[in-house]
Parts: C-alpha cells; structure tokens; sequence
C-alpha cells in the first residue's frame, strides 16, 4: 500500500512550487527563526498569501471568492485562534489536496493586485 501524503509534505511540495516564482518568499528554515503565526507561511512584500495551519491549507482571497467557496463546501473561513473569523482568508478542507496548488495560485494572483 502506498504512503499517504500528510499536509506537511503536501505543503512542502507547494513551497517548492511557489519559491520558484521571483516575488514569493518561502517559510525561513534557519535554526532559531521565530516559529509564531506565519513562520510557515509563503509571502509576497511580506505579506502572506498561503499558509498550513492545524493541517489544512490556508489561502488568502478576495471575500467573494471565499464565500464562493464556503458555499461550494470547499472549507470554512479561517480562525486565527482568538474566535474572530476572517472574512478573507479560506482554510481549506480535508480531502481537497489536490486543489492545493490552484487555491494557492489564486491566492497569489490577489496578494500581486494593485493596492
């Protein structure tokens, strides 16, 4: 029987995926980097579009979208752990690895828009 990937090593090959792109920084990985909120995450002039989180992926996108998502059953919107949820921000649920990297795409595509 086959290894059934986990969401880290689902995650880790996004990363290598995304740290190709020219403007994306990955998750540090030196010894000692702070490990709190976002240490993990893929950024872009700093700011996160794409983070694991409990062991789901987390992507950033335009509210509408997200609710989009919620009503297709496709996750729900992320708690940073203090109750407040945020409106856009999608934490994707289990058994949709395989949209991983077109979730994250997005994500990406709306971190790069104008401000």
């Amino acid at each position: 029987m086959p290894d059934r990937a986990t969401p880290e090593s689902s995650y880790a090959a996004l990363i290598e995926v995304f740290e190709a792109e020219p403007d994306v920084s990955p998750p540090s990985a030196a010894v000692g980097h702070a490990r709190g909120f976002g240490a993990d995450a893929l950024k872009i002039d700093g700011r996160i579009f794409a983070m694991l989180a409990h062991g789901r992926l987390v992507v950033k996108l335009p509210q509408t979208r997200v609710d989009e998502l919620l009503e297709a059953g496709l996750g729900e919107r992320f708690d940073p752990g203090h109750g407040r949820l945020m409106k856009e921000w999608l934490s994707v649920h289990e058994g949709h690895e395989d949209e991983w990297e077109t979730f994250t795409r997005e994500a990406l595509l709306y971190a790069r828009r104008p401000r």
